[in-house]
């Protein structure tokens, strides 16, 4: 098994166990952090959807982004990404939002951010964001550095929350 589908499970498990859902804005991971939680069995339990964002208008169409929330703060930074995850939670009725934004590579992003750069956002009971930096230049393996990033950033957030339901 690899981390990925293993921590994938661990959420899956958690969300199942706490009877709430999640609901998925991704970027630059292109759409592996939504394939990992599908890819585990019974996922219509717990996963609302999920949505490949690229651009500043697929965050307005599909994640319900304001144009003023975009504008507030620029694409790849911990505000903007934890915007785009209430933005997904709410727009889906869900219980969590993640999001993702980043230069998955082989080169940097239009505002400088180096290939490995991500900021990854959990939104829900509570709210949590963080920054990453692979170092690395292959695209597809920061991809899923990224979705196992954003993963655990939900993960740790369900380890540190009381369930929405008792």
């Amino acid at each position: 098994m690899t981390e990925i589908d293993r921590i994938a499970e661990e959420v899956a498990r958690r969300l199942v166990e706490r009877g709430e859902t999640v609901a998925v804005a991704e970027s630059a991971a292109g759409g592996l952090i939504s394939a990992a939680l599908l890819g585990v069995a019974g996922a219509s339990a717990y996963f609302k959807g999920g949505v490949v964002v690229y651009t500043g208008e697929g965050k307005q169409r599909l994640a319900g982004m304001t144009l003023a929330q975009l504008e507030s703060h620029r694409s790849a930074t911990e505000p903007h990404t934890a915007l785009l995850a209430r933005s997904i939670r709410e727009r889906l009725g869900a219980h969590w939002g993640i999001a993702e934004t980043g230069a998955a590579g082989p080169t940097g992003n239009r505002y400088g951010d180096p290939a490995g750069h991500a900021a990854l956002a959990v939104s829900g009971p509570v709210e949590q964001t963080r920054v990453l930096e692979t170092g690395q230049r292959e695209r597809r393996q920061n991809m899923e550095r990224f979705a196992v990033a954003a993963l655990s950033l939900l993960r740790d957030a369900l380890d540190n929350c009381e369930p929405l339901r008792q």
